[in-house]
């Protein structure tokens, strides 16, 4: 088991800076920039890549810690077998010409979701991508690739069962549970941005954004680039984050930093 250095939000009130420690995506609407252009749906796919390495790039420069990118749902099985083929060969193609360039710019590459339905080739690539940048200490960059947040809490409770079984005949605490998550070396996301004008989470990291500032935007994802990050950013900033607390409570943290924060109660979040 790996112990998290990042307490959940709803033990421990994580810091607020106008720039977000974790950022993560949802990359929506891919196809429908192709329609649009009277162009096959993968184009619109191989278009999102470029968006994917602009936004990475535009991460790091901002001094964002942790990006996540939602790739491909465990629900993506479901469309048509030639698109879910070439989302295949595109993956390995980025894998294959990505990674280097990632390792060349500081940048730790991570994968969550079940490899085991990917061909081997694609878990090896996974496998080497994650240990040549293991030791880099610049952007971590995860992706989320048949992956969905029901089936993070599942695996995490199955290890917990498995690993600790005296954890699950006492009441379960998150605290117990937290380290099994998929996600358990980052910090919570402290923004989500989803692109393409749907207002709906789609089973991405439930439980990590409980607290999360969601932003959604109707920008298609090969369209999304610096300035729209930089905008989404900036209404990050303007928000309260108060983790149960009240207003006046977030003005007196803010009048003695070195008070500590108290623990989030019911109530308005």
């Amino acid at each position: 088991m790996t112990t998290s250095p990042h307490p959940s939000s709803s033990v421990e009130i994580p810091g607020h800076g106008e720039v977000p420690r974790h950022v993560a995506i949802i990359m929506d609407g891919n196809g429908r920039w192709a329609r649009r252009r009277r162009l096959p749906r993968i184009a619109g796919h191989k278009r999102g890549v470029e968006a994917v390495r602009a936004t990475v790039k535009a991460c790091a420069e901002r001094g964002v810690g942790y990006l996540t990118l939602f790739a491909f749902s465990s629900e993506n099985w479901r469309r048509p077998p030639d698109e879910v083929a070439l989302l295949m060969q595109l993956f390995i193609a980025a894998l294959e010409n990505e990674v280097q360039k990632l390792h060349a710019s500081g940048i730790r590459l991570k994968v969550i979701g079940e490899r085991a339905r990917f061909d081997r080739k694609i878990r090896a690539l996974i496998a080497e991508g994650e240990r040549l940048t293991a030791a880099n200490a610049g952007l971590t960059l995860t992706i989320a690739a048949n992956y969905g947040g029901r089936w993070d809490l599942l695996q995490a409770l199955s290890r917990l069962a498995r690993e600790r079984p005296e954890a699950m005949r006492d009441p379960l605490r998150e605290e117990a549970l937290t380290p099994y998550l998929a996600m358990s070396y980052a910090p919570e996301p402290d923004l989500f941005i989803r692109t393409g004008g749907e207002q709906r989470v789609s089973n991405f990291l439930l439980w990590q954004m409980a607290y999360t500032e969601l932003h959604f935007t109707d920008t298609l994802w090969p369209d999304f680039d610096a300035a729209s990050l930089d905008a989404a950013i900036a209404w990050y900033a303007q928000r309260e984050r108060r983790f149960g607390r009240t207003s006046e409570q977030l003005e007196e943290a803010s009048r003695h930093p070195g008070r500590g924060s108290p623990l989030p109660v019911a109530g308005d979040a």
